[in-house]
Parts: structure tokens; sequence; C-alpha cells
């Protein structure tokens, strides 16, 4: 037999009672094309088969990909599957309607996340994770659990925990407790620059039970926020006054300020030339972003708010009352 690679998250899932309660849980339909992320030697693999249009199988050891060809070789299941070699992390997805896999388990947050970002929306996914990674994606604010995983994945999904799974269930048993989590992707996705998001939930969770004011204080938080202030000016320069000069034959100038003078008015004064001289309101000299930043705490009112506490909607708001104020976290 094969020697499983514990290292490289190989715990093969050996309980048919179990395949058969994620497959129900699955509900899987005769159309559909289904991903699925480290096979193994296929025991969820043929099951799903014998259900759907065709199983995409994503294995990342020639050894494992070669005992799933022999499984399903010569029977009527070997034209719907189709097995990519290679790491998924660094492979673009496929088409698909529904995921349903036991991850390995060090590659579940980067896999949460590539797959809540990918187009087209697909149905829904039933992942086995860790125990405490499960709980930690359904977690929320106010409990132990809850971190910058729980939100995210939540402001992107409904997440909701479906079974328990002990590690007598697995070949060889990992030394942790399992369980199956429904991921279904909110669509349309919510309307917000993810980047944004992340670069602010990132901040706020680094030390959750910290007040936000004390969190933003940190001399890195400052510069990099000092930082792409300036960009955003920069890149969106506000114009404080402009002076307009308007030329008329023989060398007569009218001067406008702050005004445009009607296309009429111009006509009527055979007005030649038209220049105008704007002004760019500048960064001032003594600028202190960290005063900036705590301001804009105190007008939203989460200076003393902490992140273990806060939900979605709190979350949206502050980032609506920086972002208002030039100040952007990607």
């Amino acid at each position: 037999g094969i020697l499983f690679n514990t290292g490289a998250g190989q715990h093969i899932l050996k309980n048919p009672l179990v395949v058969n309660s994620i497959i129900d849980k699955a509900a899987l339909r005769r159309t559909d094309v289904i991903l699925e992320v480290g096979p193994g030697t296929g025991n969820l693999t043929v099951k799903m088969l014998e259900k759907v249009k065709k199983v995409i199988a994503c294995e990342i050891d020639p050894r494992l990909v070669g005992e799933l060809q022999k499984r399903v070789q010569g029977t009527c299941l070997a034209n719907k599957l189709e097995i990519k070699v290679g790491d998924i992390l660094k492979t673009d997805l496929p088409f698909f309607d529904a995921c349903v896999a036991n991850l390995p388990y060090q590659i579940s947050s980067p896999f949460v996340f590539k797959l809540l970002l990918h187009r087209p929306f697909f149905r829904c996914a039933i992942l086995m994770f860790q125990r405490e990674f499960a709980l930690r994606l359904v977690a929320k604010p106010g409990s132990k659990l809850y971190c910058r995983l729980s939100i995210n994945t939540q402001l992107l999904a409904r997440v909701d925990h479906l079974m328990k799974v002990g590690k007598n269930n697995f070949r060889p048993p990992p030394k942790v407790e399992s369980s199956v989590v429904r991921i279904e992707p909110k669509n349309p996705p919510p309307p917000i620059n993810f980047q944004e998001w992340d670069g602010l939930v990132r901040i706020a969770f680094v030390r959750k039970n910290k007040t936000l004011s004390a969190a933003f204080k940190s001399s890195a938080v400052e510069q990099l926020l000092d930082h792409n202030y300036r960009i955003h000016c920069s890149l969106h320069n506000t114009v404080s006054s402009f002076l307009t000069y308007y030329l008329k034959g023989g060398g007569t100038c009218l001067l406008e300020k702050n005004l445009k003078m009607s296309l009429i008015k111009v006509k009527k004064l055979k007005i030649k030339y038209i220049i105008t001289i704007v002004h760019i309101a500048e960064i001032p000299e003594n600028f202190k972003i960290a005063e900036k930043i705590q301001t804009v705490l105190k007008d939203t009112g989460y200076s003393d708010k902490r992140a273990r506490s806060m939900d979605i909607d709190d979350f949206i708001r502050l980032l609506h009352g920086f972002n208002s104020e030039g100040i952007h976290f990607s």
C-alpha cells in the first residue's frame, strides 16, 4: 500500500457513511461539474462520479494520481473524470458548479479566499477542515474564535457548520478533530473593494482586544496610511482656486476670478484666447496623518471600539469614514 505523507495533509477519508453524508449535503445535480481538491485514493471521487456530469480532481502527488486512475480505469466513470496534477494554489481554477473536498488542512485559508474571489460564481462548496479552523469561519462578533478570517469569509459568503468528523474516520488519523462546512458565495458580492477592506480589517485584528484608537497608533500603520494618503492626494488633485484670463484681439485682457464666462459672452466680447491658471491645494507642511486618523475614528464613533466585537456593518461604516477623508488601505 501507499505510505501517506501526513506532513502534506494526506489523511484519507475512509468511513463510507461520512462520504455519503458529505455527498448528501452537497445536493449534487446530474448536470454538475464538481471541483475536488486532494482526492487521495478517490473514496469521495468515485461516489460523486456516479451522480454528476464531471469531476475535476486536483492532486499534487503523482502516486495518488496513479491510484485514482487505476480505480476508474475500464469503468464507465473514467470519461467523467478529469485529473489536474499540481498545486491548486498556483493553478487557475476551472469552471465548476460546486466544490466538494477533504482539503489538505495547511492550504485551508488561502484556498478559501481563492475560491471566494473566483469568477464566475459557483453554487456552493462543501469542505472538510480542521475543527478549530471551521469554528473560526462561522464565529460571530464577541466570540473567542472571532478573527479576520471570520469577518472576511462572512463578508463574501454565507457559512454554515454542517457536521463534526472524528479523527478515527481517516487513515492515517490526524492529530486533530475535523468538521464539514458549507460555503455559499454572496451573489452579487458586496460592492466593496476587497483589498481595501482586508487592509483595514488586518490592522484592526492584529490585536483584536485593543481599542481601534490604540491599534492605529502603530508607527508602521501610520507610515502606510500617510504614504497612501499622499498618493491619493496627488492622483485626485483638489483645485482650491483658479484664475481665468480672457484675451481679446489687440492685447486687451479681462480677468475673471473663480468664474467661467458663458460661451455667448465670449463670442459677444470677441475673445480670442482663454488661459486658466489653476492653483492646486497642497498638503500643509505640518500635516500629521496620526491626527487625521484619530479624527476619523472619533467622528465615526469607533475610537474606543475593539475589533473582537465589531460586525461587518461596523467595518463598512468605518471604511467609508476613512475613504471619504482620502485615507486608503491598498
